[in-house]
C-alpha cells in the first residue's frame, strides 16, 4: 500500500504489486501524467518506472501552465 498526495487535493492508498508504475498510481485522481510531477522523499520519478518495494509515500504536484 502506497499513500498517494496529490498536493492541495487529498491523499489515497493506493495498492501496488510488483508491475505497478509510478504513473498508474494516479488512477484514484483525475489527472494525466503529463500534466503532474510524481515525487518520492522530493526526487522527482518517471511515470514508466516500476514503483520501488521501499516507497510508501508519493507526492504528486500540478505543473503549472500558462499562455
Amino acid at each position: 500500500m502506497v499513500t498517494v498526495e496529490l498536493v492541495g487535493e487529498g491523499s489515497r492508498n493506493v495498492s501496488v504489486d510488483g508491475d505497478t508504475t509510478y504513473g498508474e498510481l494516479l488512477a484514484p485522481f483525475d489527472v494525466s501524467p503529463h500534466e503532474v510531477t510524481l515525487t518520492v522523499d522530493g526526487s522527482p520519478v518517471p511515470e514508466d518506472a516500476p514503483v520501488d518495494e521501499s516507497v510508501d509515500r508519493v507526492r504528486v504536484v500540478r505543473l503549472i501552465k500558462g499562455g
